[in-house]
């Protein structure tokens, strides 16, 4: 006997990338950024009073609000503070999808995406990318409640320009919710969507670009009308106090965060030039990581051999992808003993 759902019962759940127990290995499979947060971040941590601790936290997390948006040009009432960009996206499966209202999203991508519209009980209609990850014409067609497109995707890390997605969200039925997790990574953003449509949602985290995977914190951008409705489905307390002065802290220091952003996109150049040296194809790349096919080897074959030597990519055995590696830009250290390796691969 099952106390569950149906649909719950018969989920197959999202599978985060492989966390190493030890920390002598090269982890390159979940996207992290290689360097520390802003020294400003762990200042901001230990002076967190007890007072702060005993009591619930601002539910809207204000004093972030506030600096988020100074950096994107909007009024705090246009952000929303989340645990994690993923809370927004259970948020929004929740206020907008049920068994009539689908949800509509390109492949390959987030595999968060089905997961969620299957908790929720929701049809997904995926419509899948070309060879060149274009945006597809048909997504808008698909009448959707809502209709998602990560921006940097993921995990092909290509990108699809503003204007592209402007065209999106004006012929879309629904709401479009733009996933910009890594966005920071990206020469452009999608923001002043928000100004000129009301269906538009933006996501942003700070896992990838402040380096804060460890913290879980996200925001929305969006007009106060949309963010008001959202509101509904929150959790009363969803960040906490160290994370709202944490998260605080780290967007603040904008020039920590260039500098690491800089060095970064550096390393994603070098990275890019040497793997295609090695028989590597791969489209460009936008993000903090690389989508990657051999000409010759095979993806699982290079997957196994790299773990043997403690390296991790990441790889997954689905149809369409299962020849390809999602490889993360780490420290120039890092990437070295990555290519070394996939050097006596290439020379076996």
């Amino acid at each position: 006997m099952s106390y569950f759902r149906d649909n719950i019962e018969k989920l197959k759940v999202y599978e985060p990338g492989f966390q190493p127990k030890s920390i002598d290995v090269i982890k390159l499979n979940t996207n992290e950024n290689p360097y520390p947060p802003s020294p400003a971040v762990l200042r901001a941590i230990r002076e967190v009073q007890p007072e702060q601790l005993r009591r619930y936290p601002d539910p809207m997390g204000n004093i972030f609000r506030e600096e988020a948006a100074k950096i994107n040009g909007v009024e705090p009432d246009w952000i929303l503070c989340c645990n994690g960009g993923d809370e927004l996206l259970k948020m929004a499966f929740t206020a907008f999808c049920d068994r009539r209202r689908p949800v509509a999203y390109p492949v390959p991508t987030y595999s968060l995406y089905p997961v969620l519209a299957n908790i929720q009980n929701c049809r997904a209609v995926e419509v899948p990318f070309d060879k060149e990850f274009n945006l597809p014409a048909r997504l808008a067609r698909s009448r959707s409640a809502l209709t998602i497109v990560c921006n940097p995707n993921a995990p092909s890390g290509t990108f699809i320009q503003p204007e592209e997605l402007a065209s999106l969200a004006a012929e879309v039925k629904g709401v479009l919710l733009i996933d910009e997790a890594y966005v920071d990574f990206a020469e452009r953003n999608c923001v002043e969507l928000v100004r000129q449509f009301d269906n538009v949602i933006i996501l942003r985290s700070l896992s990838k670009g402040y380096s804060l995977a460890g913290l879980r914190f996200g925001y929305a951008i969006a007009r106060p009308e949309m963010i008001n409705g959202l509101l509904k489905v929150k959790d009363s307390y969803n960040a906490d106090a160290i994370s709202i002065a944490a998260a605080t802290a780290a967007v603040k220091d904008r020039e920590y965060f260039k500098r690491n952003i800089e060095m970064v996109k550096q390393e994603r150049s070098r990275l890019t030039e040497q793997l295609r040296g090695l028989g590597f194809d791969m489209p460009e790349s936008s993000s903090n990581f690389i989508f990657v096919e051999h000409k010759t080897l095979k993806a699982k074959d290079i997957y196994s051999k790299l773990v043997q030597q403690n390296i991790y990519v990441r790889y997954w055995d689905l149809t369409g992808i299962d020849n390809k590696l999602r490889i993360s830009v780490g420290t120039p250290q890092q990437n070295d003993m990555l290519l070394s390796a996939l050097k006596e691969m290439d020379a076996a």
